[in-house]
């Protein structure tokens, strides 16, 4: 089977979406130079959370996503980023959806919520966001990709629901929260994901905003770097540092397969796991 060249576009997104979209047009014009089929953008690509997210969010047909789209067409790649979407409920105070939207050349072709909102660490999401409510699976260049959201790398029912769905790459979209050894967990939640599934897990990190002259807001999830590729066996195919950087990796269906004759974790669990 025909494989993928996947890049990773670790960047450091601002509190104007405006300025993020250059970042956008920058990287995906970088890794469509590196031959990369496909480019993943963090969490929050459109603005940082160190914004208030209800005020960014747009439509899925709205000005920021359609530009990421002609982005998208304009480069000849696919392009996956974070966003922010207007709640589908109105409550006591405004919120938005957490999402990661795909486009290409037709446009704006799929779109994950963010299910597991990041209540922890002090940090309450589900004040400022609405969860979704399905997981989501798309099929680009003949592989099945499947989709989670930062704190999601903590769900592994999340991850092997994706594989049962037919998933052969997670990407992982993230804007990690900083704390001791918060790195380190995420790089070691990445691989597990990895080998609970014998998925590719392609995991893209906001970088540190120090690494460019922003302050960090001290309690919002603004990013550390370490963006991540992991092999269906775990091993860490490519890791980035703190700062911005692009990482472009091969994707070989056939060594999912391969892992999954070996290593048979799906097909002999014991458990069910449904969707929600």
């Amino acid at each position: 089977m025909e494989g993928m060249r996947i890049a990773v576009a670790q960047i450091v997104s601002g509190v104007d979406p405006a300025p993020n979209l250059d970042l956008v047009r920058t990287f995906a014009a970088r890794a469509k130079d590196a031959g990369a089929d496909l480019v993943v953008f963090p969490e929050a690509t459109m603005a940082s959370f160190a914004t208030r997210s209800a005020d960014a969010a747009e439509p899925l047909d709205g000005p920021w996503a359609s530009a990421v789209a002609a982005i998208a067409r304009e480069a000849g790649i696919t392009i996956v980023a974070g966003m922010f979407t207007p709640a589908r409920t109105r409550g006591e105070r405004a919120r938005a959806r957490n999402t990661l939207i795909v486009a290409d050349a037709s446009g704006v072709v799929a779109h994950y919520d963010k299910m597991h909102l990041f209540d922890a660490w002090g940090f309450e999401e589900s004040r400022h966001i609405e969860a979704g409510d399905r997981p989501v699976t798309f099929e680009t260049g003949g592989i099945t990709v499947g989709f989670a959201v930062c704190y999601e790398v903590r769900f592994p029912e999340l991850f092997k629901y994706l594989a049962h769905a037919g998933a052969q790459v997670v990407i992982v979209a993230a804007s990690w929260m900083r704390g001791d050894g918060k790195a380190g967990q995420w790089r070691a939640l990445n691989r597990a994901r990895a080998l609970d599934t014998t998925c590719y897990i392609v995991a893209a990190g906001q970088g540190d905003p120090a690494t460019v002259g922003l302050l960090s807001k001290p309690d919002a999830p603004t990013g550390v770097g370490h963006s991540v590729v992991v092999s269906p066996l775990g091993e860490i195919l490519a890791e980035a540092g703190d700062a911005p950087e692009l990482l472009v990796v091969d994707i070989d269906p056939d060594a999912v397969a391969d892992a999954r004759r070996r290593l048979p974790v799906l097909a002999t669990s014991r458990f069910a796991i449904t969707a929600p």
